[in-house]
């Protein structure tokens, strides 16, 4: 079972070389965070991986047969 605290994972206690975004960057008129949305189509751009750095480590992102997608590290 996880024992994390969520609230830490949003204030960034949890990857020291991940730089959290702005608050208010995103914020439309006092509404919610508006959230970049990418197609996979476009991200994979006919590929089945991507490998993602993200604060000195790589990922990988796969679409599986069923047309899933797998993170791992």
């Amino acid at each position: 079972m996880n024992q994390h605290n969520p609230d830490q994972f949003r204030a960034g206690g949890f990857r020291s070389g991940y730089r959290r975004p702005e608050v208010d960057a995103g914020r439309v008129a006092n509404g919610p965070l508006a959230v970049r949305t990418l197609t996979s189509e476009s991200l994979f751009d006919g590929a089945y991986e991507i490998g993602i750095n993200h604060g000195g480590s790589l990922y990988r992102l796969k679409i599986t047969r069923q047309g899933k997608l797998i993170l791992n590290k």
